[in-house]
């Protein structure tokens, strides 16, 4: 596969090889490119990291034999204690505190483009790289680094990138977000990657494929408690309210409730989601119906600001993500000032959960977001 040389000067590149095709793509195409590319692999948990659930023992030879295979040096660097300090100790705070916090946003902000970053740059690194599908492209009029969505719609990660600053754009490449998936796999085979087929990750180390209930009994008190309905009739009991998210169904392990003389089949088997958690009584709320008012958010308040756009937008009409993977959701900022933002959706959203990122985006730009901390119906 032929590419072009890179058209600026001969730059040193540290890129963080995990074991995965994006980051091993990522370094064959900066190093095809003409630049000197160094590995780093990144460990950040270590707990229990020879159980069957985290691999990262594994990702680390995946890592060592892509950089084999590419011709590059790999450093193994530890970041464990700094991962704990930083990212555990609030993902459990957030937990304690009845929310449902994203470990990967804070993850990026804190380990990968800031341990990560000040490790590169003590290695002589003029940028790092990382597999992720985005892009940086400068601005011209304002002198500013835009955080742009992939080009793959489908596996954009600008909402795990939004707290990302403007220094830390300024350092950084996403070779992989100006392609499609596929031919970031079909790049891999070509040149005979021995991780081209290797399936994506899906979770963080810490807690791997194992049920999550089991991994935070670990680390979180629990308490049960009622569940109970809008109308606070009792169904069940749940077993602590940290184990449930706003929107869940499965795991509830409640049945209908059938009305007097009400008719068989009625609906008293529509599904059951969990819709609030009210710490004070320590009741989990359920409601049946996936469209249950309950359930549907117009305005959400943000907090902890982050904008990678270098400020804060104007108030007006934007489109935003409560979650990722969700379709971009028209909305307009109503307030902003240093406490919070206000956002308002031309539709109603479903199961806005506070803890999670609430994410901006001008078109295809993403200018950065916050903390949902509350909803109205």
């Amino acid at each position: 596969m032929s590419l072009s040389k890179v058209a600026g000067p001969r730059q040193r590149i540290v890129v963080g090889l995990s074991g995965g095709v994006d980051s091993a793509v990522t370094a064959y195409l900066l190093k095809q490119q003409g630049h000197e590319v160094v590995g780093i692999f990144m460990k950040n948990w270590e707990d229990d990291d020879d159980s069957e659930y985290c691999s990262s023992n594994v990702d680390f030879v995946d890592a060592a034999a892509v950089a084999d295979v590419i011709g590059i040096e790999i450093e193994h660097v530890n970041f464990a204690a700094e991962y704990k300090d930083r990212v555990f100790a609030e993902f459990l705070r957030e937990y304690e505190a009845g929310r449902t916090p994203n470990p990967d946003v804070l993850c990026n902000a804190e380990i990968k483009f800031k341990a990560f970053l000040d490790h590169a740059m003590r290695l002589g690194a003029e940028k790092i790289a990382t597999g992720h599908y985005a892009r940086v492209r400068p601005s011209s009029e304002t002198g500013l680094f835009e955080l742009l969505k992939g080009l793959d719609v489908s596996k954009d990660q600008s909402y795990f990138l939004h707290r990302l600053t403007q220094a830390q754009l300024a350092k950084t490449l996403f070779p992989v977000g100006e392609l499609q998936k596929t031919m970031v796999r079909r790049i891999a085979q070509e040149i005979g990657l021995p991780n081209a087929k290797k399936k994506d990750s899906t979770g963080i180390c810490f807690i791997g494929e194992r049920p999550f209930r089991e991994f935070l009994n670990r680390y979180i008190s629990h308490a049960p408690g009622p569940i109970q309905d809008e109308r606070g009739r009792t169904l069940g009991k749940h077993v602590g309210l940290s184990f449930y998210t706003l929107g869940q169904r499965q795991g509830l392990g409640i049945g209908g409730v059938k009305e007097k003389g009400a008719q068989r089949g009625a609906g008293e088997h529509a599904p059951w989601f969990v819709a609030r958690k009210e710490l004070e009584s320590n009741t989990l709320r359920v409601v049946q119906g996936h469209d249950h008012p309950w359930l549907l958010s117009h305005q959400l308040v943000a907090q902890d600001l982050s904008w990678c756009a270098g400020h804060a937008p104007a108030p007006g009409p934007y489109a935003a993500k409560t979650r990722y993977r969700q379709l971009d959701a028209d909305c307009t900022l109503e307030s902003v000032d240093v406490g919070g933002v206000a956002l308002r959706f031309a539709e109603p959203q479903w199961a806005v959960t506070p803890g999670q990122s609430a994410v901006l985006y001008d078109g295809e730009v993403c200018l950065g977001g916050g903390v949902i901390a509350g909803t109205t119906a």
